[in-house]
């Protein structure tokens, strides 16, 4: 903390006007070896962005943050000027108190200053100073600070009498630490003093602490002396410092407000105490200031609240602060306010709303500074009382989160925590940290370049890349550049560029952004961890379940198979890339356990149902049994499975249900097909947009679509047009913040908004798969089926059909597809609801039941509470399905489903009873649904959909179900 001392006071200083004071601070300065010469065109620079006056002839110039580098050391000197020097805003200045800082430390001093502003004649008697002494006690002697808080009031007490309220107020003065037994004494001594309007009062000086008040407002209608007794004020007196305290409740009385306490609440009582009216006009405004409400920001408040024309007053709504004048800067700095801390503005008269919402807008703007959103999930503000530790998970009990990868594991936890980073905010060397900086960025590239080429799933590579461009952002390494030039570390400077960066994009969209987030967090600990040299812990040599707050995809990359059984999260949702990755990679994974998980113990035995959503800690003997012959028949399964996975799909009575795979990447298709897919149900186009820095132009879309189509060999190829927005932002394709994404532009919508970009990708699918020639010159068709993801209704199909069809006519037959259909998704709930209409139009539906369930549930798949009741087998959704599978099959059209509950064991028959004919389900899935499928026979899953459709809720289905 940056403190004031005598030796740091030079007096009897002269200077003709302030710009040659300025030059007689930074020498001195200069000569104490705080800062280089080159400080001095800081000095100046700040004072051109605004004046560094504060008040009572006291003015605080210090250097801006690109002058920080001059900074040697931090400190301070305060010259006095008793003749006095006209400041460039026209006040009269006699101390300088003339700050070296690296950070934001010169914030102490002005702490310390604005208990001084407003005392009467303390600039005549800094002028007249004759030692060093008396100006340093002038300048740090802080009042201090009286308490009125809801911890010191005592409201609808069931007392007797006056005298029972005044202990009782005296009482939880005490319990607050404000006074001792000695106050409490003394208050029992002494009788209360009325002040009419109901309110009476009893002091002390004794045992006091900390000088503070009390009130206490009886249960039930009370009288002294004939008089009503609305409350008693109990005040532990100190010196001066309670005067303000007495002020308030003589304003109280003035105001005629007393009659309003006996009843009230915590937060009327301290509002009237704070001196606002009943009819005043109160809004509310957080600080969003990294550094709270300093010389700056309050600055641009005070003149902002004077441009209204209106008394606007400000408050802490934590505590009991007085209301103090918004147009006072000095008033406004000793609020003290910090980043994240609310503040209530009042005002009265005609225009009350319009000048509070003028204020309240600057407030949330800035008041000319950048400033991010205050995230209370992420962020406390500094008073808050610590989070009590979570209890541990109880034994042999299940735990229930969200399930994110199928599959059963059964080993000890590995729990890892994440690492701590200690490293220094600030440097000397601007160009050593630039270049510790650029050296650990290229030492993460190239170990995100090894694992894309160790990775063994294709999405693992995917989104590995996407992580190396992330790196390579301009934008992120100029900020962090920026930062460093202001005299920050290396290590500083980049987290806070990666904070940054993050906390911007979870707040432009809802979920699916903020877990992308997660991905450049996870890019920038990587880069934070080579710089701090700072390695994650070896995990155990045999096999375990990793355990861990959240884990990022480079940390799913590195995994070991062979000896991780699965993957426990305290965070995260079933569509965050972890869970993604780990389906790819066939890891059990449950996600969104909540911190109580990581109370675990390394070498715990877990169990994990990854199809369930269920973990049990330390199992009884009973329960391991069971959940080993579980794990063993699985396995018997999948090793079947595996081994007739190229059957044609089919129920055991013959009812033909088409099983194809969900893809991610066009190179994937081969894979795909060796794992027995009939087909690509979903090939998510977007990720060939993503990968681009900019849009792919024909020639490259059609390469990329064909190498699917020929590795399918004939089989159908199901491709989603270009579906971004909400979830998956494009950098070069810009998209208007939206309160909400997922309800705005994005799927079909947005691609409407471009076109010419949509006309592409349906002109690179259908040359694509033009027929090619086969060894015997004969034509082979490619079969080719485009669906428009996002449709609401018909208007949006017929607009992209349009130029669907001008396209089939422009091409030359020879040139394009022969064997091709347009679909539509059903993901939102009016496409199922008018499922007839399109159903006459369209070549067929496929049904996204991961959005279809969140947009007809109302419930985001990711929230931490309530993901796991976001289940695609709620009778509503199956309903919506049942209805879209009638519409199609009145119209000779098929319905496939690429949803996750394609591949949920229990949904699979449901599905087929509905008439579903293709399932779509990741590549890893489909020889178990396969097999799923040659388990029962058509008329059996015709009377399971009917039994789930009877059902009430999604338990209620499952219940049903499982008990068949």
């Amino acid at each position: 903390m940056l403190t004031l001392r005598q030796e740091d006071i030079l007096l009897d200083c002269r200077a003709d006007d302030w710009r040659t004071a300025l030059e007689r601070a930074a020498e001195a300065l200069c000569r104490a070896g705080l800062v280089a010469p080159g400080y001095h065109d800081g000095l100046l620079d700040r004072e051109a962005q605004s004046s560094t006056f504060l008040g009572n002839a006291i003015a605080i110039p210090h250097g801006t943050p690109e002058s920080r580098q001059h900074v040697r050391r931090t400190g301070v000197r305060v010259l006095q000027f008793p003749a006095g020097v006209e400041w460039h805003d026209g006040n009269r200045v006699h101390v300088l108190v003339t700050i070296a800082a690296q950070s934001d430390e010169h914030l102490d001093i002005l702490r310390q200053l604005t208990h001084v502003l407003d005392r009467e004649g303390v600039a005549e008697r800094l002028a007249a100073a004759d030692s060093a002494g008396e100006i340093a006690g002038l300048l740090s002697k802080a009042v201090v600070e009286a308490r009125l808080d809801a911890d010191t009031l005592c409201l609808g007490f069931p007392a007797r009498d006056a005298h029972e309220l005044a202990l009782a107020g005296a009482a939880r003065l005490r319990q607050a630490g404000c006074v001792g037994n000695d106050f409490v004494a003394a208050v029992a001594a002494r009788t209360p003093l009325g002040l009419g309007q109901g309110l009476w009062l009893v002091s002390s000086e004794r045992g006091v602490e900390t000088p503070a008040l009390s009130l206490a407002t009886p249960a039930s209608t009370l009288e002294q002396d004939g008089e009503a007794v609305a409350g008693v004020f109990c005040l532990a007196a100190r010196e001066d410092a309670h005067r303000g305290l007495l002020e308030r409740i003589l304003g109280l009385l003035e105001n005629g407000a007393a009659g309003e306490l006996r009843e009230a609440d915590v937060a009327t009582v301290l509002a009237r105490l704070a001196g606002e009216s009943a009819v005043a006009t109160t809004r509310r405004a957080r600080v969003l200031n990294a550094h709270g409400l300093h010389a700056r920001p309050a600055k641009q408040l005070v003149q902002v609240a004077r441009a209204q024309g209106l008394a606007i007053r400000v408050r802490l709504a934590e505590g009991g602060g007085e209301a103090v004048s918004a147009t006072s800067l000095t008033k406004v700095i000793g609020l003290g306010a910090r980043r994240g801390q609310p503040l209530v503005f009042s005002a009265e008269g005609e225009g009350a709303d319009r000048a509070l919402e003028a204020v309240c807008n600057a407030v949330a703007e800035g008041l000319g500074e950048r400033v991010l959103p205050f995230d209370e999930s992420r962020e406390r503000v500094a008073r808050d009382a610590a989070v009590p530790a979570p209890e541990p998970l109880p034994a042999d009990t299940p735990h229930t989160a969200v399930a994110a990868s199928p599959g059963l594991a059964i080993a000890p936890v590995f729990v890892l925590r994440t690492p701590r980073f200690d490293y220094p905010e600030r440097a000397s060397d601007p160009g050593a940290e630039v270049h510790r900086l650029e050296q650990a960025i290229r030492e993460g590239a190239e170990q995100l370049e090894a694992l894309v080429q160790q990775a063994r799933g294709g999405e693992v590579a995917q989104i590995l890349s996407m992580h190396e461009e992330m790196l390579g952002d301009p934008e992120l390494y100029q900020a962090a550049r920026e930062s460093i030039d202001e005299g920050g570390s290396a290590e500083a400077a980049w987290w806070g560029a990666i904070e940054t960066a993050a906390h911007a994009q979870e707040m432009l969209a809802d979920r699916l952004l903020a877990e992308r987030a997660a991905d450049l967090r996870d890019v920038g600990r990587r880069v934070l961890g080579i710089l701090c040299r700072v390695e994650a812990p070896e995990p155990p040599d045999h096999p375990y379940i990793l355990v861990t707050d959240d884990v990022g995809p480079s940390d799913v990359a590195r995994l070991d198979t062979s000896r991780v059984r699965g993957l426990l999260t305290a965070r995260g949702g079933a569509t965050a890339h972890s869970a993604i990755l780990a389906r790819a990679l066939g890891i059990p994974a449950v996600v969104g356990a909540g911190q109580r998980v990581l109370t675990l113990e390394s070498g715990t035995e877990l169990i994990l149902d990854g199809e369930r959503g269920r973990v049990t800690p330390t199992p009884s003997a009973e329960r391991r049994q069971r959940a080993e012959a579980r794990l063993v028949e699985r396995q018997r399964r999948e090793a079947e499975a595996w081994d007739a996975r190229f059957e044609e799909a089919r129920t055991r009575d013959g009812h033909r249900v088409e099983v194809a795979a969900n893809l991610g990447n066009t190179a994937h298709a081969g894979d795909a097909v060796e794992r027995g897919a009939e087909g690509i149900g979903l090939l998510r186009t977007e990720f060939l947009f993503m990968a681009h820095a900019q849009a792919p132009d024909l020639d490259t879309q059609i390469d990329e679509y064909r190498e699917a189509l020929e590795a399918l060999d004939g089989r159908p190829l199901v491709a989603r047009t270009l579906d971004v927005g909400g979830d998956k932002p494009l950098p070069y394709w810009p998209v208007p913040r939206e309160d909400n994404p997922f309800l705005g532009l994005r799927g079909i919508r947005l691609a409407l908004t471009r076109p010419e970009v949509l006309e592409t990708q349906l002109r690179a699918l259908l040359m694509a798969a033009a027929p090619a020639a086969g060894p015997g010159l004969e034509r082979q068709g490619k079969p080719l089926r485009i669906m428009l993801p996002m449709v609401k209704d018909l208007a949006e199909f017929r607009a992209a059909k349009a130029i669907f069809d001008r396209l089939l006519a422009e091409i030359p037959e020879a040139e394009r597809a022969s064997d091709v259909q347009l679909g539509v998704m059903i993901e939102v709930p009016s496409a199922a609801l008018l499922a007839p209409s399109l159903a006459a139009e369209v070549d067929f539906f496929s049904v996204g039941t991961n959005d279809l369930t969140q947009y007809t549930l109302a419930i985001d798949r990711g929230h931490p509470e309530l993901s796991a009741q976001a289940d695609g087998l709620h009778p509503a959704v199956l309903r919506l399905i049942e209805m879209t599978v009638a519409a199609a099959h009145a119209h000779g059209k098929w319905v496939g489903v690429c949803g996750e509950l394609a591949s949920d064991a229990v949904a699979v028959p449901v599905l087929v009873g509905l008439g579903v004919d293709e399932l779509s389900v990741s590549a890893r899935q489909v020889p178990l649904v396969k097999a799923r499928l040659r388990e029962f026979d058509l008329a059996e899953a015709r009377g399971q959909a009917a039994l789930a459709l009877a059902q009430a809720t999604s338990e209620a289905v499952r219940d049903a179900l499982e008990v068949r």
